[in-house]
């Protein structure tokens, strides 16, 4: 069974929540320009002559992705989901809002959860808590 987070909870958890979104939206940009960079040399390569850079590249994206991976496997355990795109820095915490189930909402630079919005709604559908909710 899945973990529910009062606002409280969500907040505690901030501290460390804050700095695995920062590390993954950190590491997705870097990540993205090494794809881009073997983009660029897989179409300029030949066969017979392949560029030495193309596997460091290769090895470096692995790393990055192993390392975004670890990250969002960590949200994970918390019992919280990170939302796409990667560098949004969004995560949603499993809530209940009058006895329904909801996701309490935090993106990174904000400085507590204050958002909620329903399972099927997403970002767009964000909506700000109640002031008896948030303090």
């Amino acid at each position: 069974m899945p973990r529910t987070f009062t606002v409280e909870q969500a907040n505690r958890t901030l501290p460390l929540v804050s700095r695995i979104v920062r590390d993954i939206v950190t590491l997705y940009p870097r990540w993205r320009e090494c794809v881009g960079q073997i983009e660029l040399l897989a179409a300029d390569a030949h066969a017979e002559l392949p560029d030495p850079r193309l596997a460091e590249l290769e090895r470096e994206v692995q790393a990055l992705a192993a390392e975004i991976d670890g990250c969002i496997h960590e949200i994970e355990e918390l019992g919280i989901e990170y939302k796409l795109p990667f560098d949004a820095g969004l995560v949603d915490f499993p809530g209940e809002i009058d006895g329904r189930p909801v996701y309490l909402c935090w993106q990174l630079g904000e400085r507590a959860v204050e958002h909620w919005h329903e399972l099927d709604a997403g970002f767009a559908g964000r909506r700000p808590l109640a002031p008896q909710m948030v303090g």
